[in-house]
């Protein structure tokens, strides 16, 4: 066993070395290391920043992968390796993050989040430090406690965080990604329209597994169902965007009768240009630019909206946008029906909240929604 000198030692020439303490820590049993090596490293922790960035985060890195890593978490946290590392998250430590109910801080709720999160690296990185941003923004009002807006002030606060601990580009993205959206998934309710779970799908993009799973992490309820209700309303996303996905995959992107509203609209014969604009389209739906299936009205709008038609002018293209593509018969009638006050009614506001809701963080993250 390593004697408390060796250790002062092997600190003194390699400062992360007490990370490897904490990795042994998290890949073992949990079992803390004996008080008298504890105690060196707690000694000359003040060190630790000035290892290279690299080496802190590679060794960080294999703690956070290990099955006991709450246990190594906590030990970093008393050897005062946390406040040098992560100032940010050792603040969490004992903030209250409900009214009455001590025990149940954020640091607490963090490490079972870290513990709970699959073993990718990304995902554990976030689960991490998913809520620093609950320190700066924690209010008390008489309903009780209050974190609006800690996710975004989080991912800011990350930028930070690589200012000690350095990410390559694409880690650092997407880290700081997960952390700015974990709370989206939890909006997600049975009301939303297709469309609406398509852009989530969307906006997600190439971090929606991974968003998906910090989200299964990040339930910490031992309310009796809460947690069963949450997991399977997270299950009940994934599952809707797989199936829309596969049915989109059957279909075309657009109309079978918007090629002749390309030619009637802008005056077109039939040629190749058609065909080349329907490939502009396709094109768009695919990046997310345009939805799929949506009237040919929407299509030839976009078409004058970015002047893709060779020759159109520019009063042409914009009395077409602002016709919002119609043309012909379907025009006169609309233009009638306007003039008549048939479209003067109010709107209804379903759809528009549903865009807040998907497009939006929680109204109020303040309470952990059961996580």
């Amino acid at each position: 066993m390593i004697q408390p000198d060796a250790m002062r030692d092997l600190v003194a020439a390699d400062p992360a070395t007490m990370l490897d303490v904490a990795a042994s820590i998290s890949e073992g049993r949990g079992e803390w290391p004996p008080d008298t090596i504890s105690r060196a490293c707690a000694d000359v922790v003040a060190t630790l920043g000035a290892s290279p960035g690299v080496r802190l985060r590679t060794a960080m890195e294999r703690v956070l992968m290990g099955r006991d890593v709450d246990a190594a978490l906590e030990w970093l946290h008393q050897v005062g390796a946390l406040r040098v590392l992560f100032p940010e998250l050792e603040a969490t430590v004992d903030l209250q993050q409900e009214s009455g109910r001590l025990h149940k801080d954020v640091w607490a709720h963090t490490k079972q989040v870290v513990k709970q999160a699959v073993r990718r690296p990304d995902v554990r990185w976030a689960a991490m430090l998913h809520d620093i941003g609950k320190v700066p923004t924690r209010t008390f009002t008489a309903k009780g406690v209050h974190f609006h807006g800690h996710a975004e002030v989080g991912a800011r606060m990350f930028d930070k965080v690589v200012g000690r601990v350095p990410f390559d580009r694409d880690q650092r993205s997407t880290v700081r990604f997960l952390i700015k959206h974990h709370l989206r998934s939890n909006q997600y309710s049975e009301s939303w329209t297709d469309s609406a779970v398509r852009r989530f799908a969307r906006e997600m993009q190439a971090h929606l597994v991974d968003l998906l799973d910090l989200s299964r992490a990040d339930i910490t309820s031992k309310r009796p169902g809460r947690r069963q209700s949450l997991l399977a309303q997270i299950s009940a996303l994934s599952d809707r965007i797989d199936r829309l996905a596969e049915a989109d995959a059957k279909l075309p992107p657009l109309p079978s009768g918007v090629g002749n509203a390309i030619m009637e609209a802008f005056r077109l014969p039939p040629s190749k240009l058609i065909g080349d604009l329907k490939k502009l389209l396709e094109a768009q739906v695919s990046s997310g630019e345009l939805e799929a299936r949506r009237e040919d009205e929407y299509y030839v709008a976009a078409l004058a909206r970015q002047k893709l038609v060779p020759g159109l002018s520019d009063e042409d293209a914009a009395r077409i946008a602002a016709a919002g593509g119609l043309s012909g018969e379907a025009l006169e009638e609309a233009e009638a029906r306007e003039a008549a006050g048939d479209f003067d009614e109010a709107v209804d506001d379903v759809e528009a909240a549903e865009l807040l809701a998907c497009k939006d963080d929680c109204d109020d993250p303040g309470h952990d929604h059961g996580r």
